[in-house]
């Protein structure tokens, strides 16, 4: 298995993790205030990324680690930066003061979804050649 892959699921495993321990607590208080970040971190954190570590897996042969180191750092960073923001956003009563932050980790999110898309065309083109 590629690093990157190793790398991708070895985050994504910490994302459920945390997930995990975020949804239990809120459970336990009973109090459901930043579920839409709990949930963004389920999705972008654990399947998103485990998504990408599995492709990177199977195109080892062919992969660009260029591509995919970039495509690791940008959505780990998108991660990092999004959820926190957006947890503090929903705790604090929808702050428009955490937009802009929250923006800077959607905007990685997706240029790493970007990235990934250009890893799974030039894979295509491959296969197609």
């Amino acid at each position: 298995m590629p690093r990157v892959s190793a790398a991708f699921f070895f985050t994504a495993a910490m994302c459920l993790l945390v997930g995990m321990l975020w949804g239990i607590h809120m459970g336990a208080s009973e109090n459901m205030t930043t579920m839409p970040a709990h949930a963004h971190l389920n999705l972008l954190g654990w399947v998103t990324l485990s998504i990408y570590g599995t492709f990177y897996a199977l195109t080892r042969a062919s992969l660009s680690q260029k591509l995919a180191w970039a495509n690791y750092i940008i959505s780990t960073l998108g991660i990092v930066i999004l959820i926190p923001s957006l947890a503090l956003f929903l705790s604090h009563g929808n702050d428009p003061a955490y937009i802009p932050v929250m923006g800077v980790g959607e905007v990685l999110s997706v240029i790493g979804l970007l990235v990934f898309a250009v890893s799974a065309a030039r894979e295509l083109k491959r296969a197609a050649a």
